[in-house]
């Protein structure tokens, strides 16, 4: 068997068991695929997705057949019987591939077990060409279920065509499952207060993109927020009295708030009526049976309008009773309902009144997380799917080394426990500044780790391999280049949104959100008995700049690094042949260049350095990084066109801009 050091090409996730023989298979010129219509692949999509990819790898044509009666070159098959055992003891999904001079076999114990297969040799055929090497796989995925979520209303709602691409990788992956993060973003009929000016997905999009997934073998589930993260409901005319402070609802809008003051009145009857609306008329779109009510992150819970009734019989009993009964909604309609578990976590006597039918989505997003959440649902027999993240929210660039060390800890502990299987999570808090081509190596961390956790996998060497796979990089080099970028991100977009909305519109203190900054959180309530008075925008400012002072030291070097890693990934770039990650990847990392320099610039604006040791560049000049940064959010803005609708790109415009005359005020 040839060493995968030796080896030019890679396969992800890797195969469970591969016996690579010495020899190699040239691909005819004129060849056929044979499919069996036993798979049940209706309009022969597999046969579709090989022919494709071997005239983009070879340039011949090939021609497509089913039945006895046909030859074909490449063979697709269903097993009369099956021997092979995955390692969770099942059979879903599994497959063997054999690649001999007599042509190249797929067997499936099912469309699935096809379908990976098909994946399989559709990587060998991107990475050889027309000669392929000759072995035999048997493989079969540890979870039976490996989805992906992706924020879909955060601040970026995907074109229909990128959803569809997107479908095509996560496919390509071997991914069955995805769904799309949704509060305010959909067009519910009699909401349109609510989803107004937000480029919201609608029914006839969901029609054809859960016919899209389901070609692919891919399960699209529904996903909506039903009782948290209500937030832009919660601000309308028409729905802000159900809310827990209607009273709030017309501060300017913020980030930061948005991500913490949003939670249903559930003591309110009316409350129930709107989850039930959304939920009755979004699943009637699905073919799936499940369905995620979310119901997370719950903050203001017991501490507003339902004060009175949660002192009476207890917050978790409100949040229990509201979630079960929603549960049950959904039951007696015959779907499979799902949750978030942080709220059932952090008060574990909601677990024992969770239904058998009901899933709980586990989420841990540390990169150092321990098994204790995962061993706790286990052992209260609640069927659980846990939950990682690829790491790309409120930051330009991926921070590719917490996504790894996150999924494969938690895809372990998960097969340890008896999981479900894994949903690999990808958020857009603070306005999806992430663009969602930089989630792509998280992605392939967790179809990795979903499909076989129990690999001996090192981090660098999954790098290499994605480069070779994802991005057809013969020097391996360009993931660990991304990794090496992100690395270099002192100054973050999380950092310019607190500093900006510390400013509550007013010219005051923005306590909410210094409540959410370490540093001002346990100063608040110190500095209003110490003064007499609340703590104002420059106090709280020039206290998060000193909090960062070290920090900023790093940042003239940190841009250096970073400037470096943009002048060697380009030329692998230019080889590569996908213009549109090099702009992405381009234009995320000058992003970070000038956010680096923002942060120094307001480092010494609060006096908490001088700018004599400033490296290659002198940050002093407001006025022309201002500049700076409203031409990069320009090009910015042309990006986020590739892959997303109008949406909320204006609240990140609007926030560059704010920095940009944050700049200019400070210069004077």
């Amino acid at each position: 068997m040839a060493s995968e050091n030796t080896r030019k090409w890679a396969i992800i996730p890797e195969p469970n068991s591969m016996t690579v023989g010495e020899g190699t298979v040239l691909l005819p010129y004129a060849g056929r695929v044979n499919e069996s219509i036993a798979i049940g692949d209706g309009d022969f999509l597999l046969a579709h997705q090989l022919v494709a990819d071997i005239r983009s790898a070879t340039g011949t044509d090939w021609d497509i057949a089913t039945g006895d009666m046909w030859s074909g070159f490449i063979r697709l098959r269903i097993a009369d019987s099956w021997d092979f055992d995955s390692q969770d003891g099942g059979t879903a999904g599994a497959y063997t591939l054999t690649i001999n001079t007599d042509g190249i076999t797929i067997t499936g114990c099912d469309f699935e077990g096809v379908r990976n297969g098909v994946q399989t040799l559709r990587q060998l055929i991107r990475q050889n060409g027309a000669v392929l090497p000759e072995l035999q796989i048997a493989d079969a995925p540890a979870c039976q279920i490996r989805g992906y979520y992706l924020d879909a209303t955060r601040g970026r709602v995907p074109t229909l065509a990128w959803l569809k691409q997107w479908a095509d990788k996560l496919c390509l992956y071997k991914y069955n499952q995805l769904q799309l993060y949704i509060e305010h973003t959909f067009a519910f009929d009699g909401m349109s207060e609510t989803w107004r000016g937000s480029s919201p997905l609608t029914p006839a999009d969901t029609l054809e993109f859960d016919q899209y997934c389901a070609n692919l073998g891919i399960e699209l589930v529904p996903s909506v927020s039903t009782f948290g993260h209500q937030y832009v409901a919660m601000r309308t005319q028409e729905l802000r009295e159900l809310g827990e402070f209607p009273e709030d609802a017309d501060r300017p809008f913020s980030f930061i708030e948005r991500m913490r003051h949003h939670t249903l009145n559930v003591a309110d009857d009316r409350a129930f009526a709107f989850s039930a609306q959304l939920v009755d008329s979004y699943l009637q779109l699905f073919r799936s049976k499940r369905f995620n009510i979310c119901a997370d992150e719950t903050f203001d819970l017991g501490k507003g309008k339902s004060k009175q009734e949660a002192q009476r019989v207890g917050v978790a009993t409100l949040y229990a009773t509201y979630v079960g009964k929603l549960c049950e909604h959904l039951s007696k309609q015959g779907r499979e309902p799902m949750f978030w578990g942080d709220i059932a976590i952090e008060m574990p006597e909601i677990l024992e009144t969770l239904p058998n039918n009901v899933t709980l989505l586990n989420w841990q997003y540390e990169p150092e997380a321990t098994d204790e959440k995962i061993q706790l649902v286990a052992q209260a027999g609640a069927k659980q799917i846990v939950c990682p993240a690829v790491w790309g929210w409120n930051a330009l660039l991926p921070r590719i080394d917490d996504a790894w060390n996150n999924i494969a800890r938690i895809a372990r502990y998960g097969i340890d426990c008896g999981a479900e299987g894994m949903l690999v999570t990808d958020w857009g808090d603070f306005g999806h500044v992430n663009d969602p081509r930089m989630a792509v190596p998280g992605m392939i961390f967790g179809a990795q780790y979903a499909w076989n956790p129990a690999g001996d996998t090192a981090e660098n060497d999954l790098l290499e391999r994605i480069s070779r796979v994802e991005y057809g990089d013969c020097s391996a080099r360009f993931v660990a280049l991304l990794r090496n970028a992100s690395a270099q991100a002192v100054f973050t977009w999380r950092e310019l949104v607190e500093y900006l909305e510390l400013d509550d519109g007013t010219g005051n203190c923005n306590t909410d959100v210094a409540q959410t900054i370490p540093c001002l959180a346990d100063r608040l309530v110190d500095h209003l008995s110490d003064c007499g008075n609340a703590m104002t925008v420059r106090e709280a400012r020039n206290r998060m700049m000193r909090n960062m002072a070290t920090t900023i030291e790093r940042i003239p070097q940190a841009n250096r690094a970073l400037q470096q890693c943009m002048v060697d990934i380009a030329p692998i770039a230019a080889h590569m042949g996908n213009p549109g990650i090099t702009a992405a990847v381009r234009i995320a990392m000058e992003g970070q260049l000038l956010l680096n320099r923002v942060g120094f610039a307001l480092a010494e604006a609060h006096d908490v350095r001088d700018a004599h040791d400033a490296g290659d560049w002198r940050p002093s000049d407001y006025r022309a990084l201002a500049r700076e940064l409203e031409c990069w959010c320009e090009a910015y803005a042309k990006e986020w066109n590739a892959t997303s609708q109008p949406s909320e790109l204006h609240r990140i415009q609007e926030t560059v801009w704010k920095a940009a005359d944050e700049l200019r005020r400070i210069s004077k």
